[in-house]
């Protein structure tokens, strides 16, 4: 019986929502000082903050949009099938790069002269490097595709 009763209590219990941050660093530091933006539900925010006033751009469906909005003259990129075009353009000419095995290529190409950044255990590297000195960010927890284009957005254009 007193199982029953645990159990019982567990459900009288009010469920708190669990809100996973995923904070992006420069470098290889873990410092508070050296957040650049945090990933919430989506949504890329200045540094720490959590205010709707510094979201710098955020992700629906597999579009980033620009800060808060939903209009689609805001959309930054439409990923789809690990290519990231211009805006919500489906052209082949207007993609600007690939995402393939933990590397980010110009446009489509899949030339090692063409990489952009390599990935690997949730550290950026410059190029086709995987030299620490190299490390441009690190990733505190995982990203889908169209965050990571999204803090890719924010580390290459905002700052």
């Amino acid at each position: 019986m007193s199982r029953v009763a645990g159990f019982l209590l567990l459900l009288t219990i009010p469920q708190i929502p669990v809100f996973c941050q995923v904070k992006i660093y420069k470098g290889t530091s873990m410092y508070t000082s050296d957040i650049i933006c945090t990933v919430q539900d989506g949504k890329v925010y200045k540094k720490t903050s959590r205010y709707s006033s510094d979201v710098l751009c955020h992700v629906s469906g597999n579009k980033v949009y620009k800060e808060n909005s939903n209009y689609s003259n805001d959309i930054l990129y439409n990923i789809k099938e690990n290519k990231v075009y211009r805006g919500n353009s489906n052209y082949s000419s207007d993609i600007l790069m690939s995402i393939k095995d933990s590397r980010v290529y110009k446009k489509d190409s899949n030339y090692s002269s063409d990489i952009l950044a390599t990935i690997k255990d949730n550290q950026v590297y410059s190029g086709n490097s995987n030299y620490h000195s190299d490390i441009e960010y690190t990733i505190d927890g995982n990203l889908s595709i169209e965050e990571f284009v999204a803090v890719w957005h924010v580390v290459n254009y905002c700052y």
